[in-house]
């Protein structure tokens, strides 16, 4: 394994922060709601920053760690992606408003990449000193990808109710409304916390809880510290705008838990496959190497860009996506309509793409037209942003969320 020099770490730990100050101040510091236009040009500019680094490492490194940080990427990445459903769900749960959102993920994105440099150096640790532990992480990619096959995906999803999250609430009273995108404000002459604060903390700490998934998976794939941590770190980073780009299509890609399943589940067998090449496990063949055959990272990454491509194609191209995507976006921008969103231009807005999601529900084939009129919940929260939208006018303004 080729080492990496102190000076190439320090300047690489100082570009990542410097992309994140930048990030805060040029984008993050104003709260405003990105543009298609904005998201898609800075996703393609973190993008482009994360392949001309791999391209760096290949031409630098050689084959073999170019080989490496690409499947690392781009594994990374994919489940990335596959987070944002339930960003998505969190963001929604809480209320947040879209112009405050971008602070929210900027700060669970350096919170995750915090805890995830923390567990990278815990399972180096590891990985030096116990050959045992690619039989664990094997293990855990393994059953983690039996989880995803038995999800239930029906469009709605509930959203994430997990230690942290349920901490956070009992621990952190905050005010019942936001007051932009401060953390504190003054209720009743007292200084208090805003919800600001709580969904933060439950979107860091729930990012938190997917990296116990994520490192394994990419240990799996390369044991260079450095690789694993630029991977994991250049996926991380324009998460925010990627968010921006596609949550408009994140409920389009039905199949993407089963290709990341199949993905997880490789790896897994190929941290199997590792552990019994350099097995010392006393009760594993006497404790004696397995002359097994291993799976090459060109392999695997050939297999997983593949894997990625069939499953996003797939879903792009499915009927039962193509209706998820309309009831879940006419479902959250009703939602945003009524009970979220005070900008009266963005309110218009919102309208508008709800008029929009309504038309794609009217050109879905029947059966699924069927289902949507059977979802009564859905079709009340639509009625009432007609009835609001007509007070909207009538008034001339926009109302202020209604109290639920």
């Amino acid at each position: 394994m080729q080492q990496v020099s102190g000076v190439v770490w320090v300047l690489t730990v100082l570009g990542i922060v410097g992309l994140l100050l930048f990030d805060f101040f040029f984008h993050v510091r104003k709260a405003h709601v990105p543009r298609l236009r904005e998201a898609a040009l800075w996703t393609s500019v973190y993008v482009s920053i994360a392949i001309l680094f791999g391209v760096g490492v290949w031409v630098f490194g050689g084959s073999t760690m170019g080989a490496e940080y690409f499947a690392g990427y781009v594994t990374e990445e994919a489940l990335s992606v596959d987070n944002l459903f339930v960003f998505l769900l969190l963001l929604g749960s809480f209320k947040v408003p879209r112009a405050d959102q971008q602070k929210v993920l900027l700060f669970g994105i350096v919170v995750s990449l915090l805890a995830r440099t923390g567990f990278i150096l815990l399972g180096a640790a590891l990985i030096n000193s116990f050959a045992w532990i690619f039989y664990l992480f094997g293990l855990i990619l393994l059953i983690t990808a039996g989880n995803l096959l038995r999800e239930k995906h029906d469009g709605e999803g509930e959203p994430p109710n997990n230690i942290v999250i349920r901490l956070a609430r009992r621990f952190l009273h905050t005010s019942e409304t936001y007051d932009g995108d401060k953390l504190f404000t003054h209720q009743d002459g007292k200084r208090v916390l805003t919800p600001m604060l709580l969904v933060m903390v439950a979107i860091g700490g729930t990012d938190i809880l997917f990296a116990l998934d994520s490192i394994p998976a990419i240990f799996g794939l390369t044991q260079n510290v450095y690789l694993v941590f630029t991977a994991t770190a250049f996926s991380l980073l324009g998460l925010r705008q990627l968010y921006f780009l596609i949550d408009g299509l994140l409920d389009r890609l039905v199949y993407l838990s089963y290709g990341l399943a199949a993905i997880l589940a490789l790896i897994g067998v190929k941290l199997v496959l590792h552990a019994l090449h350099e097995n010392n496990v006393p009760f594993i063949n006497e404790g004696e190497p397995v002359d097994v055959v291993e799976i090459p990272t060109a392999v695997s990454l050939g297999i997983i860009v593949g894997v990625l491509l069939i499953t996003v194609i797939a879903s792009l191209l499915s009927p039962k996506g193509r209706a998820r995507t309309s009831v879940a976006a006419a479902r959250r921008h009703a939602t945003e309509f009524l009970d979220v969103e005070t900008d009266p231009a963005y309110c218009d807005e919102i309208y508008h793409r709800l008029l929009a999601e309504e038309e794609n529900l009217k050109r879905l084939p029947e059966r699924y037209r069927a289902r949507v009129r059977e979802q009564a919940e859905l079709m009340d929260l639509l009625q009432r942003a007609h009835r609001r939208h007509g007070e909207r006018v009538a008034a001339g303004h926009c109302f202020a969320p209604s109290a639920t």
